[in-house]
């Protein structure tokens, strides 16, 4: 099959992208492996401040994450422009708050968001009285909290699916096949998949935590890996919860959807099958996450949990990865750092600008894949 351009990975990045290219006239090929998507299974944070757990488990890699807020603020508004084109997904903006309950958490509270600040983040600390005005069902034991006014929340399975019409109505060419080989010549790219050959003038990987794999032949090594990562939602409650609740020092996002649905997750871990079966869902995760969101929310502690579920999450180097493979130049990386949901729409228009030789939303430079180059 021949297009002018292949996106290779149908998550919400590739996605994005496809909609971008075909809006500029392209004639667009997506080809996606359904298979262990994180898109496809994520919670639907839009982070914009430093998570607490990635400091934590990342400490190699949190000066990249920081280094990139400004990226973060400016995607979490590109989720606002997104919604007045595609239509409702539940898109909530009106903060995101970090809880801390020890003296010692709203130190490091503190600290964090000094470094926010100096990056342009809207955040200020919280003590108790100022918490029980913006979020009156907090646990007794919370002292105060951070809070970010840029973050928010969305419903991912109504934006992928309304993403997935857009590309569709814009004639996208969207195909199920695995990708495990790709060439470069003067004039294309080939790749080959599991079921056919696909042929393209250039060639956008948005293929989240199998992109490093695939462009590893060319001398560049990108380190992207999945994380099985553990998720719930409950039934709907009267209880409103209108911001992104984390925790300062324990793993934990907590978020209610406009259907009045929580939806608790925040890193905690599932069993990995490797990338060709499904992660499994650990019951230590199940009662640990949960029981931490009430204890931190008592008010939604009597709720039910409808759904558990487990999906990859990616990670590299703490930093997106976009612009021009070294040595094959007609392939564009387009593969977000940490948070890629909140990172997607940003990533995606920065990607099809420079497929395109158009001025990016940002500069791109600070997120070159070259360099991974050998």
């Amino acid at each position: 099959m021949t297009s002018d351009l292949l996106v290779i990975g149908g998550g919400v990045v590739g996605l994005i992208a496809a909609r971008e290219l075909a809006r500029a006239g392209a004639r667009v090929t997506l080809v996606d492996a359904a298979q262990n998507a994180g898109s496809t299974t994520n919670a639907g944070s839009l982070h914009v401040q430093m998570q607490s757990r990635f400091i934590r488990l990342y400490p190699e890699h949190a000066r990249n994450a920081e280094r990139a807020l400004p990226c973060y603020r400016q995607a979490a508004e590109c989720w606002d422009r997104l919604e007045a084109g595609l239509g409702p997904i539940h898109l909530v903006r009106k903060g995101g708050l970090m809880l801390a309950e020890s003296a010692g958490q709203m130190a490091f509270l503190e600290e964090k968001s000094r470094r926010e600040e100096a990056k342009g983040l809207d955040v200020a600390l919280l003590d108790r009285a100022e918490l029980d005005r913006v979020a009156p069902w907090i646990g007794s034991q919370i002292v105060g909290a951070e809070l970010c006014r840029d973050e928010g929340s969305l419903n991912p399975l109504l934006a992928n699916r309304l993403l997935t019409k857009a590309c569709a109505d814009l004639g996208v060419i969207s195909i199920i096949d695995r990708i495990d080989e790709l060439t470069v010549t003067s004039d294309h790219v080939s790749a080959r998949g599991l079921h056919g050959r696909y042929r393209a003038g250039e060639a956008v990987v948005a293929a989240a935590w199998g992109s490093g794999a695939l462009v590893r032949a060319f001398g560049v090594d990108i380190p992207t890996a999945p994380e099985p990562l553990h998720m719930n939602i409950t039934e709907a409650c009267e209880q409103r919860i209108d911001h992104l609740v984390q925790h300062a020092e324990r793993s934990l996002t907590l978020k209610q959807f406009g259907t009045g649905q929580i939806v608790i997750g925040g890193g905690w871990p599932a069993d990995d099958h490797g990338t060709d079966a499904v992660p499994g869902v650990r019951a230590d995760s199940l009662v640990g996450n949960v029981a931490l969101a009430a204890r931190l929310a008592p008010a939604i502690g009597t709720l039910r949990i409808l759904r558990t579920w487990a999906g990859m999450n990616t990670t590299a180097d703490g930093s997106s990865i976009i612009g021009r493979l070294p040595g094959a130049e007609r392939i564009i990386m387009a593969v977000p750092g940490d948070a890629g949901y909140t990172l997607a729409p940003l990533v995606a228009q920065m990607a099809a600008c420079i497929v395109l030789d158009r001025d990016p939303p940002a500069d791109p430079a600070p997120f070159s894949p070259a360099r991974f180059a050998a």
